[in-house]
């Protein structure tokens, strides 16, 4: 069982009221670390209403005797339920309380209760993500048993002048998104594109598409005309998705999302879509553009990205803490 509040502190499941709040405190978090926020309230409520989340059996407050919000904590915690992710965070001006070492057992104890839920015999590990440079956070990690298994990088590209043409294959095309002609096909290209990605577990294929449905659905930021598909014919070859603007810098752009099927890997599209994705944004006056990558990518992205003149701006390490051994489920290398 988790260890007990002291006694100025109570908790609670989270409720849709506190949302706001939850926002407040990771912000307040966010520019302890980097110096700014990170997070929009319409982010969060998207989350939270997501249609594979329970906000009261998934989220966790903490609350001073004066009902201010200082501790949050949830758990994402997607069938097959081999694979969860949690976090916590605790209001700068609260830490050293025993508030983060609470949220942290509280996140354990709630990814063991999906442990009945998941195929007999298989491996089951807990992860958490956090800045490299949050050392009281990694420290905390550390103690309830949690060990390093991945890095993970910002990368940034600062454009001082167009970006290159994009090359493609002749017998490729890139072309806006077309919902309507193309949603299911894009969920289907995402998810075998990133069987190769370190740690992906495949999920039920219906709860995945409602999932992009509700998030185009419920972001303000959505711009179909940035996300982009590399076509053969009417086959999806890769994409580049991309958002406008980030929460921590609205003049920056963000790609959310960028992969290559196999059949086309090694063909330079991903060059392409990437240097297509840079120009459309530097004509809509975006200088700057980030994404996030695996540091040890299993498929080159790191190096893909250096190429197209990113730098890495910050680092992010994975904690993971094995609740069960057995038969590992997610990927862990790519076979030609």
């Amino acid at each position: 069982m988790a260890k007990s509040l002291p006694e100025q502190f109570t908790s609670r499941p989270a409720i849709m009221d506190d949302v706001e709040a939850a926002v407040e405190l990771v912000n307040a978090c966010s520019i302890e670390l980097i110096g700014r926020p990170k997070w929009e309230v319409h982010q969060f409520r998207n989350d939270w209403q997501s249609p594979n989340f329970n906000v009261e059996t998934d989220l966790r407050i903490v609350l001073t005797s004066d009902d201010k919000l200082v501790g949050y904590a949830g758990v994402w915690d997607w069938e097959p339920h081999v694979r969860m992710f949690g976090w916590g965070n605790v209001h700068p001006e609260y830490k050293g309380q025993g508030v983060g070492t609470y949220l942290a057992q509280w996140v354990e104890e709630r990814a063991r209760q999906s442990i009945p839920k998941t195929p007999e015999g298989t491996r089951v590990v807990l992860l958490q993500s956090r800045l490299s440079a949050d050392a009281a956070a990694q420290e905390l990690l550390r103690q309830q048993g949690y060990q390093v298994v991945r890095y993970e990088f910002r990368m940034v590209i600062e454009m001082d002048a167009p970006p290159p043409e994009p090359v493609l294959p002749v017998e490729l095309t890139i072309c806006p998104f077309n919902r309507e002609k193309q949603m299911r096909a894009l969920v289907i290209a995402d998810r075998e594109i990133f069987r190769d990605h370190w740690g992906d577990v495949e999920h039920p294929l219906e709860k995945v598409y409602k999932e992009w449905v509700h998030w185009i659905d419920n972001d303000p930021d959505h711009d179909p005309s940035l996300w982009f598909l590399a076509l053969d014919g009417d086959e999806i070859a890769g994409m580049s998705l991309c958002l406008p603007k980030m929460a921590e810098d609205p003049e920056m752009s963000y790609v959310e999302t960028l992969g290559v099927r196999r059949p086309w890997r090694r063909r330079r599209v991903a060059l392409a879509l990437l240097h297509h994705s840079f120009g459309e944004l530097y004509r809509r006056g975006k200088r700057k553009v980030s994404l996030d990558v695996d540091a040890q990518s299993l498929t080159g992205a790191t190096r893909l990205y250096e190429k197209a003149g990113m730098h890495v701006q910050r680092q992010i390490a994975a904690y993971e803490k094995e609740l069960r051994p057995g038969e590992e489920l997610s990927t862990q290398s790519v076979e030609d």
